[in-house]
């Protein structure tokens, strides 16, 4: 029987058949085809699952049906291997905030280069506006002004009052994943729109100004039955995995229309002579993500 996963535990996997959920496990041989994943399915995977014949009620996965796409991680556990954050969705959201926690934007970044490298649309939303003074307001509207200019759509919002129409609008009929940092707002999102779901809210840590894990296990919530939304764990660093230095601009859609006119075929973009990304930036390129595109550049060089 065909079915999705909606639910991955690490070890057990509930899957949503044509007219039940059931709980499955993983045949073990398939924990052995690919030794750089920690986890060979994610939620929004396809599978085919048939019964157990030695455990009643039961189910086992017998095969992993193709992907259209997915979202990788580099494991924060694991040293050399990557991690599944979701398959086959249709967008990305991440949840944001200017403080409490801060988001940084060099971690935006990095969601947004996982989301490019299967040209999965990426979707901003900075939460807590009620937090914000004037200066974090400014910080906003310059924000807004460089990811939409790449053709990312932004929005500002205050999840513990209503979800806006906006958001609303961009859920509809769309498998979409949710990310962003612990205490960014994900669970209260949810519990908005879909109140049967009840999410443990957390508390922000005054110490560190962090948020407290309180999603444990990734989950697809169906929200009218033609959308649904994907829940991941809190991030608190997000380590490319599958991209190159070489290739990282690919994932930078403003640098892209400059493919192939650099003096050299190998360009990095740094300091060679003829370049013609670091002649566009200030004019096609921000400055802040041209800056963001070599941090993020020279930690992956360093990370392996």
């Amino acid at each position: 029987m065909k079915a999705r996963v909606v639910k991955s535990t690490g070890l057990w996997y509930e899957v949503q058949g044509e007219s039940q959920r059931l709980v499955a496990r993983l045949r073990g041989k398939f924990k052995l085809e690919d030794k750089k994943l920690t986890n060979p399915i994610a939620v929004g995977d396809w599978v085919v699952v048939e019964p157990n014949q030695q455990v009643e009620g039961e189910w086992v996965i017998i095969e992993i049906l193709d992907r259209e796409n997915y979202v990788i991680r580099e494991s924060p556990r694991k040293k050399g291997h990557d991690h599944l954050l979701a398959c086959n969705i249709d967008q990305g959201m991440l949840i944001a905030t200017l403080k409490r926690p801060r988001t940084s934007t060099g971690f935006i970044d990095r969601f947004l280069i996982t989301l490019e490298s299967f040209r999965i649309p990426g979707v901003i939303l900075f939460n807590k506006k009620d937090l914000y003074n004037k200066k974090d307001l400014l910080k906003y509207e310059e924000l807004k002004e460089i990811y939409e200019q790449i053709g990312y759509r932004v929005e500002l919002c205050q999840f513990d009052q209503e979800v806006s129409p906006f958001v609303l609008e961009m859920l509809q009929r769309k498998v979409t994943l949710l990310s962003g940092h612990s205490g960014s707002g994900k669970s209260t999102m949810i519990n908005q729109l879909i109140p049967d779901a009840k999410q443990e809210v957390g508390e922000i840590s005054d110490f560190a100004n962090k948020g407290v894990h309180t999603t444990t296990f990734a989950e697809l919530f169906d929200i009218n039955g033609s959308s649904s939304i994907i829940d991941t764990p809190g991030i608190k660093e997000l380590g490319l995995a599958e991209i190159s230095s070489e290739e990282l601009f690919h994932y930078f859609p403003e640098m892209r229309e400059f493919l192939g006119l650099c003096k050299f075929h190998n360009c990095v973009h740094v300091n060679e002579p003829g370049c013609a990304i670091k002649d566009a930036v200030g004019d096609k390129i921000s400055i802040e993500r041209y800056e963001s595109y070599l941090s993020i550049l020279m930690n992956e060089d360093n990370r392996r």
